[in-house]
């Protein structure tokens, strides 16, 4: 790949790292009895459904490669990840017609949220594995949310809820000064810009 091309994805106001950097507010989960983790899907949809970790862990999975982009502004192009498609997930809830946002609800009492047309993007996805390893705690072992096409902090590590709402609502960043949608093309970083 040139220059050029890898210029091209990278969005303004970033820098590429090789690296996977660790970021995160409050304590990592250790799961040791994983018949304690479960995903539920609720709000807006014709029933609550829970899928136990046995369950997701049957769910068919896919391969993901993305460029991602952190709100701290580096990026990390050419990430291979194997996961369950979102619309894979959503063959399992019937959304109500009013449903238009997106909770994610992580451990911790972590949330963010997305615009249901994001989340159902065919380039969202439940990450299970990174360059072909299980997630690691740090990163959000059992499963994390990934949305590339925004930053990374829309990508909930933990994930343990998907609320389908009417409304939008900040989550916990967008509730301490990060944008509510966040596009790193057009470096959508806090809410006063």
């Amino acid at each position: 790949m040139s220059r050029t091309d890898t210029e091209s994805r990278v969005p303004p106001g970033q820098r590429l790292t090789t690296g996977f950097p660790v970021l995160h507010h409050g304590e990592v989960p250790y799961y040791r009895d994983m018949r304690l983790w479960d995903l539920k899907l609720l709000g807006l949809v014709e029933e609550n459904v829970t899928i136990s970790y046995a369950e997701f862990m049957k769910l068919p999975r896919r391969t993901f490669v993305n460029d991602i982009h952190c709100v701290t502004t580096w990026s990390k192009l050419d990430n291979e990840w194997e996961g369950v498609a979102v619309a894979t997930i959503m063959e399992k809830v019937k959304l109500k017609p009013e449903a238009k946002y997106v909770m994610l609800h992580a451990e911790r009492g972590w949330t963010t949220n997305l615009p249901l047309e994001d989340f159902l993007r065919d380039t969202s996805f439940f990450a299970l594995k990174h360059n072909g390893e299980l997630l690691t705690p740090e990163h959000g072992y059992p499963v994390r949310m990934v949305v590339p096409h925004l930053y990374f902090w829309k990508s909930a590590k933990w994930l343990r809820a998907v609320e389908f709402r009417a409304t939008d609502r900040p989550g916990f960043w967008e509730r301490n000064g990060y944008h509510m949608y966040g596009d790193p093309w057009l470096e959508q970083r806090y809410d006063f810009e």
